[in-house]
């Protein structure tokens, strides 16, 4: 939760200045990558996204207020322009910055107060394994997500469960959910739902492959039920591998592992999380 905390603690006190997500990030001291995966898994919304709805519940507070004109107040929430603003603003609220000022009154408005972090620690952990691998191959489903848009992952799984069993040269009995920092630079992951295979040749239409290199793992037991998963997650980025004088690095982050004692009816048994470790 600390780096979050940071995070969330930064963005409170210079949402008005022209601030970044790398500006966020180094303040919580992981990358910006990994402060936006747990920054969206803890308040549910992204970095980016945030900082954005405060500056605009902000500047709507200051708008009722009267004190100022329009330009004045988007000037002071980090808006360059009148124009800028006016969009931004009518994308937040459905409104316009001019309907509100007229009318005094943000009662009406879904405003974005600061979010209140939680004193509870993330999910416990158990020790990881720490074992080598040698390089996997992997086929199944890729697709993009921002990181407040995880609730779509078992849908994904749904799409791709029918391949399962016909992938050629596919090794039965575990699925993995690969999470793959994206080439766009988005903030957000590809999530490939996936089984391993030994070629990557003739895969169906519509699924992709990965290779990914041997490499140690830190492997951590998921105790409860799936869709808990994001909370092992977040525990181990936020308190398992700042402590550990471990670096994870690379297009791969993270991998969930489904072995062959996983229920997909009931959604529990045999889920590990898989750390790749530089």
């Amino acid at each position: 939760m600390e780096p979050v905390r940071k995070a969330v603690w930064y963005i409170e006190s210079h949402f008005a200045e022209p601030i970044t997500l790398d500006d966020a990030a180094a303040v919580a001291g992981l990358s910006r990558f990994h402060l936006s995966r747990s920054f969206a898994h803890v308040t549910g919304r992204s970095v980016t996204a945030y900082l954005r709805a405060r500056r605009l519940s902000e500047a709507a507070k200051a708008l009722c207020d009267g004190g100022a004109g329009i330009l004045d107040v988007a000037l002071a929430y980090g808006y360059g322009s009148h124009e800028a603003f006016t969009r931004a603003f009518r994308d937040q609220f459905g409104v316009t910055p001019q309907a509100v000022r007229r009318k005094g009154d943000c009662s009406d408005l879904d405003l974005v107060e600061p979010f209140v972090m939680s004193d509870s620690k993330s999910s416990p952990l158990s020790p990881p394994a720490v074992a080598g691998e040698k390089p996997i191959l992997l086929a199944g489903l890729r697709e993009f997500r921002r990181f407040d848009e995880r609730a779509g992952i078992p849908a994904q799984w749904q799409r791709f469960t029918p391949f399962i069993g016909s992938v050629p040269g596919e090794s039965p009995g575990a699925a993995f959910g690969a999470c793959f920092q994206p080439a766009s630079g988005e903030e957000g992951f590809d999530y490939l739902t996936a089984v391993r295979t030994n070629s990557l040749d003739n895969l169906p239409e519509g699924l992709s492959g990965a290779r990914l290199d041997a490499r140690r793992y830190a492997k951590f037991p998921h105790e409860g039920h799936v869709s808990t998963i994001g909370a092992t997650c977040a525990a181990i980025f936020n308190d398992w591998l700042p402590a550990s004088g471990e670096k994870s690095s690379g297009q791969l982050f993270l991998l969930e592992y489904y072995g062959a004692g996983f229920d997909a009816m009931t959604g529990r048994g045999d889920i590990e999380v898989w750390l790749p470790l530089g």
